[in-house]
């Protein structure tokens, strides 16, 4: 079956900067659209970003826009979210997740994917 795992969260100070990565086995990543949604303590999971299949279209949220890159390299099953300028309202469980029936194409509804990890928490400190 598919996995996803993601690493790369911790604990950092305001203006820090942080790499995550999501690794993904078990199928066919390059078709895959890739997104990451990210979860607050008491808040409902909200999109971050979204990359296309083959990489080359992204979307973001408004909040992270110009902050928050995502990348991916499908010769090796993993996409990255590259986190700048971090803030505290940052804060959250980092999620990323896979969607097999999307074409390809970018997609900001959760519902659109179907295999998610398990989250990867990062705090920032003011």
């Amino acid at each position: 079956q598919v996995q996803l795992v993601e690493s790369g969260g911790a604990f950092v100070q305001a203006g820090d900067s942080l790499r995550l990565s999501c690794a993904v086995s078990g199928g066919a990543f390059y078709i895959y659209t890739m997104g990451w949604f990210r979860q607050a303590p008491g808040k409902e999971r909200d999109f971050v970003a979204t990359i296309s299949s083959t990489g080359g279209s992204t979307r973001y949220a408004d909040s992270v826009k110009g902050r928050f890159t995502v990348s991916r390299d499908n010769a090796k099953n993993t996409v990255y979210l590259q986190m700048n300028s971090l803030k505290p309202e940052d804060t959250a469980v980092y999620y990323c997740a896979a969607g097999s029936r999307t074409g390809g194409i970018v997609t900001s509804v959760p519902n659109n994917y179907d295999y998610w990890g398990q989250g990867t928490q990062v705090t920032v400190s003011s």
